[in-house]
């Protein structure tokens, strides 16, 4: 799907509950831009298989669409990054054209054999912002269950984004997400020996259920560097705790584009997620355990459920306007500049 098609129900949604509570400029610090040939034909080790239903690929100017058509009336601006999943040189090269020609930032994906003289040559020449390592550009011989964000994102790697202060977006792995003991160690580290960088962890560390939160804000509220975006994330709960802990100036929107274009909405239950669709819109859904299918009509995309979930935490933290345009717009435009 090129762009996004609204519905009514979706207009409703927009025009009752966002269109006011978002600011006129916005910023999208993730998303993912790659063509269909970029994409191996086996499934990434480590990784969910719904957020290869919804699209196969998805172009810059498809990109673009999108948000003409999902938020009329606003300025939306994206951070760029390829599709880690797919052949890293391919994916980097075309989000970099791409940056290039819409005068984006864009993140250069990384994997985790690269040598530091090579990755520091490909990041300065393509201009890009800084790094995107991901699980399944680690080595092979690691059990998905117990990859470590240093199993894909090297000191050596690190060594280099601090001297530079680049930006490092980190989806961590491991199955206990944001209360992993070994991530929250890893993390701490990260801002300890690396003051320079500019860390985004995304998805909130992936809390996508309650469970998933435990009490890493304990440890994660002490520090200073790091900041978090809410890409493809609705849990209310992840994002109040998260402004409890560092407030508004480090938390990003991110939207995880083009999966977010998914008509879905998300419950958890025993710390499992369920992203509930119309039944048949995305094919055979029963492989994927994280997807449940619905006979309900009114149900608009993932977008605007993590906007909507956004907005209730805002509230319940007593955020003011300005509060909420830092979050959806000012907080991303310090850390890469006015985009």
């Amino acid at each position: 799907m090129f762009g996004y098609e609204m519905t009514e129900y979706d207009r409703h949604v927009y025009d009752t509950e966002l269109r006011d509570f978002l600011p006129e400029r916005i910023v999208d610090c993730h998303t993912h831009i790659w063509k269909d040939e970029f994409q191996p034909r086996t499934a990434a080790r480590g990784c969910v298989s719904w957020t290869r239903m919804v699209s196969k690929d998805c172009t810059a100017e498809d990109l673009i669409k999108t948000y003409e058509d999902m938020f009329p009336g606003k300025t939306v601006r994206p951070v760029l990054m390829g599709q880690p999943t797919a052949y890293i040189d391919k994916t980097n090269e075309y989000t970099k054209d791409c940056a290039k020609r819409y005068g984006l930032p864009a993140l250069y994906c990384t994997t985790y054999a690269m040598t530091p003289e090579l990755l520091e040559e490909e990041v300065i020449k393509g201009g890009f912002a800084g790094l995107k390592p991901y699980l399944n550009n680690s080595p092979a011989y690691i059990p998905p269950d117990e990859i470590r964000i240093f199993d894909f994102l090297p000191h050596e790697h690190l060594k280099l984004a601090d001297r530079h202060g680049w930006v490092v977006m980190l989806h961590i792995p491991r199955p206990g997400r944001l209360r992993d003991k070994v991530n929250i160690s890893q993390l701490m580290e990260i801002e300890e020996r690396y003051p320079n960088i500019k860390l985004i962890v995304a998805h909130i560390g992936r809390a996508y259920s309650p469970e998933d939160i435990g009490d890493a804000f304990e440890t994660l509220g002490k520090t200073e560097n790091m900041v978090f975006d809410f890409t493809a994330n609705a849990l209310e709960e992840a994002m109040s705790a998260c402004l409890e802990a560092v407030g508004p100036k480090r938390l990003l929107f991110g939207s995880d584009l083009p999966i977010v274009k998914m008509r879905a909405y998300r419950t958890s239950e025993n710390g499992v997620y369920y992203n509930h669709v119309p039944r048949g819109l995305y094919g055979d859904v029963s492989s994927d355990r994280h997807m449940v299918e619905t006979d309900e009509e009114n149900i608009t995309n993932f977008l605007y459920e993590e906007l909507l979930a956004f907005k209730r935490a805002a509230k319940k933290a007593g955020l003011t306007p300005g509060d909420v345009s830092d979050v959806l717009c000012g907080n991303a435009e310090r850390i890469f500049g006015k985009i």
